[in-house]
């Protein structure tokens, strides 16, 4: 948030990108568990005040690179691991919050409206529509007065429970 950083002008937001790119690249991303740099240089990165590091004798020029090489393979195995564990956590989460309804066919229910709308248009359909086919999540329904078919995600579905007076 450089908008915290600026002065009452707003004209010195430059000044404070380069520490802002610096403070995203060092800091530890929550899904890969790694700094981008230390993604992308195989080592932790060192800062002007970081105390100096041991230092390391490789016997052949080329035990540098095969070392980052290793490094980096690792680092990169780990990464993966790590976002496929974060995926399946956010899923499992977002699955917590989600109702699961199905629906059969005939059954009458109302679908969401996409696009760009003001603020009191409805946010579904105002006619009902009838479900034709199912392959849950994935609905098939067609509406009564057109005949238009549509296929339709649940997440776009609401129930609706029409009662008939006789």
């Amino acid at each position: 948030q450089i908008v915290k950083l600026q002065d009452l002008e707003n004209n010195n937001w430059d000044e404070f990108l380069s520490l802002v790119v610096l403070a995203y690249n060092i800091g530890i991303h929550a899904t890969t568990n790694y700094s981008p740099f230390q993604l992308q240089f195989g080592r932790e990165s060192r800062l002007p005040t970081d105390e100096p590091s041991s230092s390391f004798t490789f016997n052949k020029p080329n035990d540098y690179y095969v070392k980052l090489k290793k490094n980096l393979l690792i680092i990169q195995q780990h990464t993966s691991d790590n976002i496929i564990h974060q995926q399946r956590q956010y899923k499992i989460n977002y699955d917590k919050q989600r109702p699961d309804p199905h629906y059969e066919i005939n059954d009458p229910v109302l679908i969401k409206i996409h696009g760009i709308k003001k603020k009191l248009e409805p946010t579904y359909s105002i006619t009902p529509k009838i479900i034709i086919r199912k392959q849950h999540p994935i609905y098939w329904i067609k509406d009564e007065k057109t005949q238009v078919q549509s296929r339709v995600h649940v997440n776009d579905i609401r129930p609706i429970l029409i009662l008939k007076l006789t």
